[in-house]
C-alpha cells in the first residue's frame, strides 16, 4: 500500500515539474524576439508598389509611387457605313492615361506628382474668356446640322419610294410603310451629317 502511494506521488511530482517547466518555456520564447530580421512599416496607397530585400545586416527597398505608372483604356466605336448607312464599322480606340491626369478629374489638374504651370492655364482662358465655342466648333456644328437635314429629306424620299412594295403585306402593310420611310429618314440624316462633316474637316 505504501509502495503505491509512492508511485503515485512520484508520478505526480514528476508531472507537475515537467508541466511547468514547459509552461515556463511558452512564456520564455513568447517573450523572446524569435527573428533578427529588421521590421518594415511602410505607408501603402493605392497605387503604390515595393519591393524590399531584407536579412540579418538591414534591408533596401525599392519604391514606386504611381505602379503601372501608366493605365490603358481600350473602347471600342461602333459607327454605321457604307450605304445608306447600313453596315456597321468599329473602331478601336486606345487610351492611355495616369492616374492623376485629366482622364480622372475631367481636366488638367496639378498634384504632387502632376503640376501644371498656372500660366498655361491663364493663356488658355486669356484665349477664350468667355468661355464661348471656337468658330471652327460652331461651323462644324452648323455643317453637321445642314447635312442631317438634307439627308433625312433625301433618305425619307427614298423610303417613302420603297414604301408601297411593304404596304401591300395583310394586317401590318401600313405600318412597314411608315417604318421603311422613318428608317430611311434617320439613315440619310445620319450618312448625311457624317459626309458634311468630313467635307468641313471636322
Amino acid at each position: 500500500m505504501d509502495k503505491i502511494n509512492l508511485t503515485k506521488w512520484f508520478a505526480l511530482g514528476l508531472g507537475g515539474v515537467i508541466g511547468i517547466s514547459h509552461i515556463g518555456m511558452i512564456g520564455m520564447l513568447a517573450r523572446r524576439d524569435s527573428s533578427k530580421l529588421p521590421s518594415l512599416n511602410m505607408p501603402v496607397g493605392a497605387y503604390t508598389s515595393y519591393e524590399a530585400h531584407v536579412n540579418e545586416d538591414g534591408y533596401s527597398v525599392s519604391y514606386r509611387a504611381n505602379d503601372p505608372k501608366t493605365m490603358v483604356t481600350t473602347i471600342d466605336r461602333k459607327a454605321k457605313g457604307g450605304f445608306l448607312g447600313l453596315a456597321n464599322n468599329t473602331t478601336k480606340e486606345v487610351i492611355e492615361f495616369t492616374a492623376d491626369g485629366a482622364a480622372h478629374h475631367g481636366g488638367p489638374v496639378s498634384t504632387k506628382t502632376a503640376w501644371i504651370d498656372p500660366a498655361a492655364l491663364a493663356i488658355q482662358a486669356a484665349a477664350n474668356p468667355d468661355g464661348k465655342l471656337s468658330e471652327k466648333t460652331i461651323a462644324c456644328l452648323k455643317a453637321r446640322g445642314g447635312g442631317e437635314q438634307t439627308g433625312r429629306l433625301v433618305g425619307s424620299g427614298v423610303g417613302a419610294a420603297a414604301a408601297p412594295a411593304v404596304s401591300g403585306i395583310p394586317f401590318v402593310g401600313w405600318l412597314a410603310a411608315g417604318w421603311v420611310t422613318m428608317f430611311g429618314g434617320d439613315q440619310g440624316a445620319e450618312l448625311g451629317g457624317n459626309m458634311a462633316a468630313d467635307l468641313k474637316g471636322c
